[in-house]
């Protein structure tokens, strides 16, 4: 082959390439980012109770009959991550697409061999902005990030800062599930929940965490909040604005 045909053949495969359709993101009903709190102030047996929870909340019938029968067989895609101090994300089960009951239980079990990566500060911001670019994947979906948590920001980011950069960056709601009293549920409200039908739903301790998290799961994957929620949200708000009247008097 001359220098001329060796030329017009590699323009040839150039332009070919050109008008290629790029790989076509999977459609599915939700992307789901769980973002999970392994700080220093979650002992080891908090720390299974937490991460038993995602286990047990795949492994129902309740959240696996949602991904078969309520996404119109398009499922969710899911990804699970650790989190503890600014510098501390880890992604500890990537991107798994979800549509039947074997596929929940397969991610389940993948969550379930983890272990533990971080033991140190609380920077729920940090992970805020480690999640929000994971959502450049393979899948195209309502994106939300699901916050769990014990404590209240003392390292890295600021939270609500990062939160409301992921919103404007293009996510679609964010999550959270603080674990602890009627403070620290004001506290999510106000600096981690955004965006459209997000919520906050707290369990008052990690022996109530299983219950809450599927409840969480299942309404992520509906996308419709509770009026409940919107009752929490309105009574962790005003416990907000109380304790700022207490600060300045």
């Amino acid at each position: 082959m001359n220098k001329i045909s060796k030329a017009l053949a590699v323009a040839a495969v150039a332009v070919s390439a050109a008008y290629m359709p790029a790989a076509q993101a999977t459609d599915v009903a939700v992307e789901l980012a769980l973002l999970i709190d392994v700080s220093g102030s979650v002992d080891a047996n908090e720390y299974a109770l937490q991460k038993g929870g995602y286990v047990q909340a795949f492994q129902s019938a309740s959240i696996q009959n949602l991904i078969e029968n309520f996404t119109g067989g398009k499922g969710i895609a899911v990804t699970f991550i650790e989190w503890s101090s600014a510098n501390e994300q880890a992604v500890k089960v990537g991107w798994t697409h979800l549509q039947t009951a074997a596929d929940a239980n397969a991610f389940a079990a993948a969550v379930n061999a983890t272990t533990r990566s971080f033991s140190g500060l609380t920077a729920p911001g940090s992970a805020i902005n480690f999640a929000a670019p994971l959502f450049n994947n393979s899948f195209t979906g309502r994106q939300v990030i699901d916050v769990s948590g014990d404590g209240e920001e003392n390292d890295g980011a600021n939270t609500a800062t990062a939160r409301n950069s992921a919103l404007a960056g293009g996510v679609n709601a964010i999550n959270g599930l603080p674990i602890g009293g009627a403070g620290l549920a004001a506290w999510y409200v106000a600096n981690i929940q955004g965006g459209a039908g997000s919520f906050v739903i707290p369990a008052n301790d990690f022996a109530a965490f299983a219950g809450a998290v599927e409840t969480k799961i299942g309404r992520e994957i509906t996308g419709a909040p509770e009026p409940g929620s919107l009752a929490l949200a309105g009574l962790a708000l005003a416990g907000v604005a109380g304790l700022r009247r207490k600060q300045r008097s």
